[in-house]
């Protein structure tokens, strides 16, 4: 059985992207990982569902300028498991701080969800 094991992303601010993912999606950071040797920095975050998102920050990556309308992965995807609880999550993103691109809506095809950027400006889709 293929199935995915984990997705990655790098980051220019590993510690703030690690918290932010504890705190409104419910990951649990495995050990940091240390190359001396290229400065890499990895954190496995791992999900209630056994799925893991890899976060990795070296000094020699560039920021992507335009992360919603390029080439390549676009966003992840969260199901919180109803209306009320992407509603409540989205505010509470808000409330923080942080953007909202897409208020709590019924998309053409038929997905309950919302749309918030994470500390690095990544789009992450709340969805039922």
């Amino acid at each position: 059985m293929i199935k995915i094991d984990h997705i990655a992303l790098y980051t220019r601010r590993l510690e703030i992207c690690r918290t932010f993912y504890e705190t409104y999606f419910g990951a649990t950071a495995g050990t940091m990982y240390h190359n001396p040797n290229t400065g890499l920095k990895t954190y496995f975050l791992s999900f209630a569902d056994n799925t893991r998102l890899e976060i990795m920050e070296r000094p020699d990556v560039e920021e992507r300028s335009d992360k919603a309308l390029s080439e390549g992965f676009i966003h992840l995807a969260f199901s919180t498991g109803s209306r009320e609880a992407v509603d409540r999550l989205t505010a509470r993103l808000i409330a923080d701080g942080y953007a909202c691109v897409g208020r709590p809506r019924v998309t053409g095809d038929g997905y309950y969800e919302s749309v918030v950027t994470d500390p690095d400006g990544n789009r992450i889709e709340i969805t039922i």
